[in-house]
């Protein structure tokens, strides 16, 4: 960032008391966005607001951090604030934020090195930091390694994604506010350009006008599977991930646990996802992951690129509900520890050698407890499962992990797990008695026909 000599600390804290000092202020930021196209229309300019010995104390107190403090060190502040907030804000603050210990789970497992890096509901760009932080981890550079996308429909979440980029060293090509929508609009030409897609969308949309979407439809465009006819957007969201990957692209995003097992046209939808070999992983969440909803989830992983490999034909089913660490009485979260015992399993269920670098001993040894020390994969009971495509066939294309993990020996049964099962059994049971419906109608045509006749 280029600062103009009214913009820097050692000015501002030079201005004589009679000065107007949230007006200098303000002053400066414009001077900051006139000079950073990146940040054009992003800082406050509300300075004014505050008193003259207020803004004169803060801007002291900043001006005493140490030069030697990495830069990164802004960006954690700026990341902290952000969850602090999100925290408070309750459901306002899910729309914009998701939790560093998800975002961190999804690029371990979908290892964006280097390449374009898509988040089409992309809030405050946490997705985007986390898969930067991956790289740095990895001895990079990851303004040089990664070319940054997001769309962002509302426009105050937007600014703040870009100003999450600027105090991290990053720069990103961000489309929000005004009338963009990721549903109707596709302002980066998505389909088949991108190596990475991250995501955390809204879940359970609906009133999505599909009129607008017919043209959108088929192979190589951006819902190439159909349309789902039920009145809910997840099935839209999961193909624009698909359809954003290039031939060997990867994408992790979180989704309702609903999805994996929806009925009717998603279930074909999900046939089809699954048939063209490109759902790689499968994670169950636990409750209370989120600041703003307590019910669990699944992650998503897909994978263009595994089907000229020896996993094309399975999909990797991880139960991961009673993996965490309760940070209060309401809230979760997995330490890094976790992190990369998860993220390692499926390097080994990749036939890849585990990473060290996240996680640590602690994440080591808890591979080796598990897998031994020849770390070579293994199905575990309630634990992990890699199922054939014959096997979720079977499951009616369940993509649940509940539903082939199972449950550890001498475990029984969870209330958790039980609801879930009854809730698809009774959904299953709702779905045979409308097509029964359809089939009685049908009859009953047909035999006034002939009776007619």
């Amino acid at each position: 960032l280029y600062l103009a000599p009214e913009a820097r600390f050692d000015h501002l804290l030079t201005l004589p008391e009679a000065a107007d000092v949230g007006a200098r202020v303000n002053a400066a930021m414009r001077a900051i966005e006139q000079h950073n196209a990146q940040l054009a229309g992003v800082l406050p300019k509300s300075y004014n607001l505050f008193t003259a010995t207020l803004l004169k104390e803060l801007l002291k107190k900043v001006s005493e951090i140490p030069a030697s403090v990495d830069f990164d060190a802004f960006g954690r502040i700026y990341e902290y604030f952000l969850g602090e907030f999100a925290r408070t804000e309750g459901q306002k603050g899910g729309e914009f934020y998701t939790p560093a210990s998800i975002v961190k789970l999804l690029a371990q497992v979908i290892e964006p090195f280097h390449g374009r890096i898509l988040d089409p509901a992309c809030g405050s760009g946490g997705m985007f930091v986390q898969s930067a932080r991956f790289v740095a981890e990895h001895q990079r550079n990851p303004a040089a390694e990664l070319a940054i996308c997001g769309v962002e429909k509302t426009d105050e979440t937007g600014r703040l994604c870009r100003l999450n980029l600027a105090v991290h060293g990053l720069e990103g090509d961000i489309r929000h506010g005004g009338n963009v929508n990721s549903y109707y609009d596709d302002p980066h030409n998505a389909t088949g350009q991108f190596d990475f897609v991250l995501a955390n969308p809204p879940f359970n949309v609906n009133a999505v006008d599909k009129e607008r979407l017919k043209e959108m439809v088929g192979p190589g465009r951006r819902f190439p599977f159909g349309l789902p006819r039920t009145d809910n957007a997840n099935y839209l969201w999961i193909q624009l991930f698909y359809s954003a990957l290039n031939r060997q692209g990867r994408a992790g995003f979180v989704m309702a646990n609903s999805a994996s097992d929806a009925r009717a046209s998603e279930q074909d939808l999900r046939q089809q996802l699954i048939e063209a070999r490109a759902v790689d992983v499968m994670v169950a969440v636990g409750p209370n992951m989120f600041y703003t909803v307590t019910l669990p989830c699944t992650l998503w992983f897909l994978d263009r690129g595994k089907a000229g490999t020896p996993r094309a034909d399975t999909v990797l089913f991880i139960d991961a509900r009673h993996i965490y660490r309760q940070v209060d009485r309401a809230h979760r979260d997995w330490t890094p520890a976790q992190i990369g015992f998860l993220a390692n399993l499926v390097r080994l269920y990749r036939g890849e050698a585990p990473d060290s670098t996240f996680g640590g001993e602690e994440a080591e040894a808890k591979l080796t407890e598990i897998f031994g020390t020849t770390h070579a994969y293994a199905d575990v009971p309630g634990l992990c499962k890699a199922a054939t495509l014959a096997e979720i066939e079977a499951q009616g294309w369940s993509l649940n992990p509940g539903r082939y993990v199972g449950v550890a020996a001498g475990e029984a049964i969870s209330d958790e797990d039980f609801r879930e099962q009854f809730e698809a059994l009774n959904e299953e049971l709702e779905t045979l008695n409308a097509q029964a419906r359809e089939l009685e109608a049908i009859i009953a045509r047909n035999v006034a026909e002939i009776l007619e006749a």
